[in-house]
């Protein structure tokens, strides 16, 4: 279904032509001035220099073949040269009941669907999820979800990091613990225990003491070198221990990203690249794409339209060691191997631009991926505290992704146990679901490159721009809905008819560029705009329903069509906050 835009487009295009003009100057833009019209459109102005003619000339000409509009009610020229339009109300509520008979809501499928792969995620295994890993789980996942809406074949991968020095240190911490573990016996031939030696909460403890460990002895951070060294030489005992520690820090890792709705279709990591390295690297220095600098091998990146210097991509250190750049190459060589990607989206923090100029150029450079591949790095910026550092607790350390959960939702059941309207199991359901439109909403309200203050008493409040006001605004919507029908009332057969007061038409008009939105958020990779528009719809709901009796209306046919369009503005609403990860309950 064509956006409710471009078809008032096509009838100024026609207005332009019929004028003596070129098609190309009718672009419409949504106005900035709704008191005056809804849309408006500049290209008289565009077109006066190309035609010698006053702007305010070309509008007038074009306004004039404007007047038997099947769209546009009321045109006017303004000077220097605008074109301000205001548009039918029968044409917008036609528009409406087309949406509405629509499965995807007027949402057009992409004619040629991509396949596309969306790495997000990125946590280290056996270390608990932070807050610093919410930003990455929640935009990636809206990307994600944005990106399924519009048609296309689209991949969630988490890449773990599953492979490095980390793993070296468990190893040495837990042989120095356990020593007599068969993991350890060199001369072990049996079979290794099923059940793992440690527990998750061990496990997170573990690692932080053997990174201290081998800050403060060379001895020991030598050994776990060593250990990650056997480990990624195929080890035996080690590659059984890798094993449990992957499976424990894996079931844990989907509990948690589960509480916050956020589901991966790949659970790769860097393990699952390794054994793609050897060969790549062969192929690289064969084909002279990489040579020795300093003793690393490197891959040359700079380009001569540079205007900073850029640094070659090092894959391999002078001990032989890979690096971040050798796996992030090998997993594209992967990636192409198994889906053939058209396009990869790296939602990633924005401090780490370079090193992915870096690997998308060598891979492009290489051949690793074809030209035409899109890589695409989509940097986010900080959660702070309001103190405008990185978001910490109140004791200044790290605080763990479940705890942030908690104390949103804790928050959440005080604000709707004060009103006892709801049961208390039903209170405590109902603050998870709002919870989590508190912390997705707070977040994907912002600009993803933007650094952003998580502020908890703004985010968990019911008024203003914020998660918890967008679902009590679909409450409300049901609420009414359900009133209705408590009447004895179908929802059969309902109609949007024509605006009948400026609240009314102004909801029509939100609720119109819905397909609109959509598209733009894919194409920018931007669900801040989708944030931004259901801000809108409900503010323009919530004026509409001050305004206008809607169980009371004594008028049936009238009623009606408000219900019919309660009904396309709930599944908007509701189509929206399912792409941004997050749903409304029944009641608040």
């Amino acid at each position: 279904m064509k956006k409710i835009i471009d078809l008032v487009a096509d009838e100024l295009a026609e207005a332009f032509e019929k004028a003596g003009y070129e098609r190309s100057y009718a672009k419409v833009t949504l106005s900035n001035r709704p008191d005056l019209c809804e849309y408006q459109c500049n290209g008289a102005m565009a077109g006066a220099k190309a035609y010698k003619k006053a702007p305010i000339m070309i509008a007038e000409a074009v306004a004039e073949n404007l007047k038997d509009s099947r769209c546009i009610e009321e045109v006017n020229a303004v000077k220097p040269g605008f074109i301000n339009m205001k548009l039918r109300n029968d044409y917008v509520a036609g528009f409406l009941n087309d949406m509405g008979a629509d499965d995807e809501l007027g949402v057009e499928k992409a004619k040629e669907p991509k396949m596309i792969l969306v790495d997000y995620g990125g946590p280290n295994v056996a270390k608990p999820l932070h807050v610093g890993h919410l930003r990455s789980a929640i935009i990636g996942e809206s990307i994600k979800r944005i990106a399924r809406k519009m048609g296309h074949e689209v991949l969630g991968d988490i890449h773990l990091g599953d492979w490095g020095y980390q793993m070296g240190l468990i190893i040495t911490e837990l042989r120095e613990r356990k020593p007599q573990l068969p993991y350890f016996d060199d001369n072990f031939q049996g079979e290794y225990p099923s059940e793992a030696p440690f527990t998750i909460s061990e496990l997170e403890e573990i690692y932080p003491t053997a990174s201290q460990k081998a800050k403060e002895d060379e001895t020991y951070r030598e050994e776990a070198l060593n250990a990650t060294y056997l480990l990624q030489n195929g080890h035996r005992g080690y590659t059984a221990v890798w094993n449990h520690i992957m499976n424990i820090s894996v079931a844990d890792l989907k509990r948690n990203y589960a509480n916050l709705n956020v589901e991966f279709d790949l659970w790769k990591g860097e393990a699952d690249a390794q054994a793609y390295i050897p060969d790549m690297i062969e192929r690289l220095k064969k084909e002279g794409y990489a040579h020795i600098d300093e003793g690393a091998l490197v891959i040359d990146v700079q380009e001569e339209t540079d205007t900073k210097e850029v640094p070659p991509c090092m894959i391999q250190k002078s001990d032989g060691a890979s690096l971040y750049g050798t796996t992030d190459l090998a997993t594209l060589v992967q990636r192409e191997a198994d889906y053939h990607p058209d396009k990869i989206i790296y939602v990633v923090d924005k401090r780490q631009e370079l090193h992915f100029l870096q690997v998308f150029r060598a891979s492009k450079k290489t051949g690793i991926v074809p030209e035409e591949t899109h890589l695409r790095f989509l940097g986010f910026g900080t959660m702070n505290g309001k103190d405008g550092k990185p978001f910490k607790t109140r004791e200044g350390g790290v605080m763990r992704l479940e705890n942030l959960i908690a104390e949103i939702e804790e928050e959440m059941y005080k604000k709707i146990a004060e009103n006892r309207t709801v049961a208390e199991d039903e209170a405590k359901e109902t603050a998870k679901i709002v919870g989590m439109s508190a912390i997705k909403y707070g977040d994907l309200s912002n600009q993803a490159s933007k650094d952003y203050v998580f502020d908890v008493d703004r985010f968990t409040s019911f008024e203003g721009n914020t998660g918890p006001y967008i679902l009590y605004t679909i409450v409300r919507i049901k609420s009414i809905l359900n009133k209705y029908q408590a009447q004895g009332k179908s929802f059969e057969g309902l109609a949007i008819e024509s605006a009948h007061n400026e609240s009314e038409k102004a909801l029509m008009l939100e609720v119109a560029k819905y397909n609109e939105v959509m598209e733009t958020a894919y194409e920018e990779l931007a669900p801040h705009k989708v944030c931004a528009y259901i801000y809108d719809v409900a503010n323009a709901f919530n004026r509409f329903y001050h305004e206008t009796k809607i169980l009371s209306e004594e008028n049936e046919a009238r009623q009606k069509s408000y219900i019919a369009l309660l009904i396309l503005a709930k599944k908007v609403l509701e189509a929206c906050i399912d792409v941004l990860g997050f749903e409304a309950p029944e009641r608040m």
